[in-house]
C-alpha cells in the first residue's frame, strides 16, 4: 500500500496538543470523542498509513493522565439498538468496550446512561452493571434541551443529573454510536464541576471532516460519503471565518448548535473560550499527510466504495434512494465515475469476456487478478485461488484443491444441509487449503500468501453473501459488489 499518511507524527503531534488544551484550563478536560477509538477501518482506508487504532495509541501516550466514561442513551437500550458493523448491541457494546480499553491499561471510570427515566430495560442493565462492580450514573431528560439555555443551566436542569466522580485530568466521554448524548455529559459535568469551583473545559476530537484541508478536498467528500445516511454535510465554519478571518472546514450539526453551546457556556460561566465550533476541535490529522496524492486517490476510492455499498443495500432494501443520490451528487464533486476504481472495470470487463459473474483484486503494485465462478467455485473462491497462487508463484493451471475433494463437500452441502448453491465459497476453499498445507506445499505457500491481500481493492459483478463478505473483511480486502442479487 502506498503511504499517505505519517502515523508516529500524528500520535506525538495529536497528544502534545491535548495537553496543550488540558493546560488552558483548571487542570480538567472533558473530550467528546467523535467516531471510531479503534477499529477506524475509514481512516486507515482514506489516509493510508493511518493504522485503525492510532488514536488509542496516541491516547497511550497520555494514558497516566486518562479516564474513560462510557456513556449509553437508555433509549437505545430500550429498542434494543444494534451497531450495524458488529451486530451487537448498544449494552453489549458498552461491555466490550469497557474490557477492551481495560486490557490496553486504561482506567474505566464509569458508565452513564443518559435519557433516563426509569425505563425498564435501562434500569435493568443498571443493575447489572452495579452487580459486576461498574459505577453507574444516570442523566434525565430535560424539557426544552438543549435550547432554554436558563433552564438547562440551572439546578432543575444539569444540576438534576448524577455528579461523575472522577479522579484523572482527562475525561474521555466516549459511546458505542451517534445520539448518546456524550456532549450532553460533558456539558452537565462542566456546570456541577463549576459548582464545586472547578473551572473545568470541553473539547471534541473528532477526525472528519479535516478542518484545515478544503471544502471539497476527497478526503471532506469521502466523508460526506460515509454519512450519507446521516446526511450530514461539510460546510464553511462561519463563526470562525467572522473570528479569524480564516477558513476552517466543520459540518452542519456542529455549526447549528453551536449557538446553543455558546449560551450554554455562557449560561454556566459567564464567557465562552470558543469563538467557533473549530475552536473546540482538538484534532490535527490534517497536519500529519505526508502525500497529498496518494490520500486523494485513496479518498476516490472510498467514494465509490461507499456508493456500492449504498446500492447494495438499497437492492436489499435497507435504505432509500436518497443515500445512493447523495452519493452520486458528491461523484461530480469529486470528478470521478465508478470506472475510477480499477478493479470496478476489470471484473465488468471479465464477465463481457465470459458471460460469468466475476470478481477483480488490485495489488500493491497494480497488478489486476480477475477470476469468474464456475460449477465448482465461486467467483470469489476463485479469485483468492487465482490470487494466492500469483502471489506465491505457482502455475496458474495447478489445480490446488483437486475436483474429488471439492465434490463431496457439494455433496454434503446441497444434500444434507439443504443448500441450493453447491459452489464452494471463499471460508470453504480456505479450510480446503489448510487441510492439504500438511501434504501439500503449494497449498501452504498459497495461504502464507493472505496477509498480503490487507487492503487491497476488489470488485465483484453480484452481491456476494454473508460469509464471503465477512471473510474479505477478516484479510482486510476493501471490497465492492454490483448491486446484482444472486439468482
Amino acid at each position: 500500500m502506498k503511504i499517505g499518511f505519517d502515523n508516529e507524527k500524528y500520535q506525538n503531534v495529536q497528544s502534545e496538543h491535548i495537553r496543550e488544551r488540558i493546560s488552558k484550563f483548571d487542570g480538567k478536560l472533558y473530550l467528546e470523542l467523535g467516531g471510531k477509538l479503534f477499529d477506524d477501518y475509514h481512516a486507515s482506508r482514506v489516509l493510508p498509513g493511518f493504522q485503525p487504532d492510532s488514536k488509542l495509541r496516541m491516547l497511550q501516550k497520555l494514558s497516566d493522565s486518562i479516564e474513560i466514561v462510557i456513556v449509553i442513551s437508555a433509549s437505545d437500550i430500550e429498542k434494543n439498538k444494534k451497531r450495524a458493523d458488529l451486530g451487537i448491541t448498544y449494552d453489549e457494546d458498552v461491555l466490550r468496550l469497557r474490557e477492551e480499553f481495560q486490557k490496553r491499561d486504561f482506567m474505566v471510570g464509569s458508565v452513564v446512561i443518559t435519557h433516563y427515566n426509569g425505563q425498564p430495560a435501562a434500569t435493568a442493565f443498571k443493575q447489572r452493571l452495579e452487580r459486576d462492580g461498574i459505577k453507574v450514573y444516570c442523566h434525565y431528560l430535560i424539557e426544552g434541551y438543549p435550547h432554554d439555555v436558563k433552564l438547562i443551566a440551572s439546578d432543575d436542569g444539569f444540576g438534576k443529573n448524577d455528579y461523575v466522580e472522577t479522579e484523572r485530568p482527562l475525561v474521555i466521554i466516549t459511546a458505542p454510536g451517534p445520539g448518546s448524548g456524550k456532549m450532553a455529559v460533558c456539558l452537565s459535568q462542566l456546570y456541577n464541576e463549576n459548582k464545586r469551583g472547578v473551572r473545568a473545559g470541553y473539547a471534541k476530537f473528532e477526525t472528519f471532516p479535516v478542518w484545515n484541508l478544503p471544502l471539497k478536498h476527497p478526503v471532506n467528500i469521502a466523508y460526506e460519503a460515509a454519512t450519507a445516511d446521516l446526511n450530514d454535510v461539510n460546510m464553511i465554519d462561519p463563526f470562525h471565518l467572522d473570528a479569524y478571518n480564516k477558513i476552517a472546514v466543520n459540518y452542519n450539526r456542529d455549526i447549528e448548535i453551536y449557538p446553543v453551546l455558546n449560551a450554554l457556556f455562557e449560561g454556566i460561566y459567564g464567557t465562552n473560550p470558543y469563538k467557533s465550533p473549530t475552536d473546540m476541535g482538538v484534532n490535527m490529522v490534517g497536519f500529519c499527510i505526508s502525500d497529498d496524492e496518494v490520500c486523494c486517490e485513496a479518498s476516490k476510492n472510498e467514494i465509490i466504495r461507499r456508493y456500492y455499498d449504498a446500492t447494495a443495500k438499497l437492492a436489499c432494501g435497507a435504505c432509500n434512494e436518497d443515500e445512493v443520490s447523495k452519493i452520486q451528487m458528491l461523484f461530480n464533486q469529486a470528478k470521478i465515475t465508478t470506472d475510477f476504481r480499477r478493479t470496478t472495470r476489470a471484473a465488468k470487463d471479465h464477465l463481457k469476456e465470459t458471460g460469468h459473474t466475476s470478481a477483480a483484486i488490485e495489488l500493491d503494485d497494480g497488478t489486476i487478478i480477475t477470476a469468474h465462478s464456475s460449477q465448482l467455485l465461486g467467483c470469489s473462491a476463485a479469485l483468492l485461488l487465482n490470487v494466492t497462487k500469483y502471489l506465491a508463484g505457482i502455475d496458474h493451471e495447478r489445480k490446488l484443491i483437486p475436483q474429488s475433494m471439492i465434490e463431496p463437500i457439494q455433496h454434503t452441502k446441497t444434500s444434507y444441509l439443504g443448500g441450493s448453491n453447491p459452489r464452494l465459497h471463499t471460508d470453504e476453499v480456505l479450510v480446503a487449503l489448510s487441510v492439504l498445507s500438511d501434504t501439500d506445499e503449494d497449498c501452504r505457500h498459497a495461504l502464507e500468501q493472505l496477509p498480503k491481500l490487507r487492503g487491497c481493492q476488489v470488485h465483484c459483478t453480484v452481491i456476494l453473501g454473508e460469509v464471503d463478505r465477512k471473510i474479505f473483511k477478516k484479510l482486510g480486502i476493501n471490497l465492492t459488489c454490483e448491486p446484482v442479487l444472486k439468482k
